[in-house]
């Protein structure tokens, strides 16, 4: 019904502007008596043999919803009944920012993709956590961490951190995201003394509270392999939980839409399906060549149980969707799920 009825209208709007209806309708409809029972009923697939242990954490299946769909954490109790294992929320920065000029987020539909450069446009931690103080539902949520647009390049790690600490009591784990092409002084982000230094700062950190919070990197998907040696040797110098990979591409290479259409769009990340292979083969090389030394959850292109099964054939852990949920629909988490279960 989705894609026959649904789809075609919501794509006929503004991205942006469809994004925040279809939160509305999703909320409004939750309220509706009968409507979370029926949206489990038709999305979730509830079996044990489905739960993945990682970080110290259950899952109770391997697909998650990446983050940026839910960044300020308003949806996600009416989210869970859609089938995920895990929901992660963010990016979120210490101050609420706008984020980069409207227009920002692009269908590409003849390659099944998405560019946008939002900006890191999120309400703030404060307000984040205002949310996650509702939760009703018993689901793993991620903490994606970032910085403000306008902080200082010697300040970068002082907003990861006050972040962590903010969310270090409401989140179930954290991803530190260094690799959005949206955002300013993205050459320093990806510098590996400066990732060092953040990721010690944030790992000493969580070395003051009790229960200590899983941390993972996400990854941009146009490294080469000496990068992605680099991230290998990073995540055992620096003990990380494990990595993301990965994030949107700055790529343009082999797409379908037009050099005009593209040009008019101008900058962005791009996801869905034009990433997809390129999201695989870092998860292979970052798998095989660490010698499967850390957790690797997999997120990028992911329109079917195929595409997701071969993210975890080479060698993700868990799987994350984003532009596939847009394209494919809610149904997409529960054909996963039931591949999985014959896989």
């Amino acid at each position: 019904m989705y894609k026959l009825l649904l789809r075609p209208i919501f794509f006929a709007f503004d991205p942006e502007k469809i994004h925040h209806f279809t939160f509305s309708l999703i909320k409004f409809t939750s309220k509706i008596p009968g409507f979370k029972a029926f949206f489990r009923s038709q999305f979730a697939v509830e079996d044990k043999r489905l739960e993945r242990h990682l970080f110290g954490l259950t899952f109770k299946n391997p697909v998650g919803l990446a983050a940026g769909f839910d960044k300020n954490a308003v949806l996600y109790n009416e989210l869970a009944n859609f089938g995920f294992g895990f929901i992660e929320i963010g990016t979120v920065t210490p101050e609420g920012q706008y984020g980069n000029p409207k227009k920002r987020l692009f269908r590409l539909q003849e390659d099944q993709g998405i560019i946008n450069r939002m900006g890191f446009n999120n309400d703030g931690v404060e307000a984040v956590i205002a949310q996650l103080k509702n939760k009703r539902c018993q689901m793993v949520i991620g903490g994606n961490i970032g910085k403000n647009t306008s902080t200082r390049p010697e300040d970068y790690t002082k907003d990861y951190l006050t972040c962590f600490k903010a969310l270090h009591p409401y989140v179930d784990y954290f991803v530190l995201n260094v690799s959005c092409p949206n955002v300013q002084s993205h050459a320093k982000l990806n510098d590996r003394d400066y990732l060092e230094e953040l990721i010690s700062e944030v790992q000493m950190a969580n070395t003051n509270y009790d229960k200590q919070k899983p941390i993972l990197l996400k990854i941009a998907p146009d490294l080469n392999d000496g990068q992605l040696d680099e991230i290998i040797e990073l995540v055992k110098s620096t003990n990380l939980d494990g990595v993301i990979a990965s994030n949107t591409s700055t790529d343009r290479t082999g797409l379908k839409t037009s050099k005009d259409e593209l040009d008019a769009i101008g900058q962005g990340g791009l996801s869905g399906q034009p990433i997809k292979d390129k999201s695989t083969r870092v998860i292979q090389y970052l798998s095989k060549k660490s010698n499967k030394a850390f957790p690797i959850i997999g997120v990028g292109g992911i329109h079917s149980a195929a595409d997701a099964i071969e993210k975890i054939e080479a060698g993700a852990d868990l799987i994350q969707v984003y532009t596939g949920f847009i394209y494919e629909g809610p149904s997409l988490v529960k054909s996963i799920n039931k591949a999985l279960l014959k896989y």
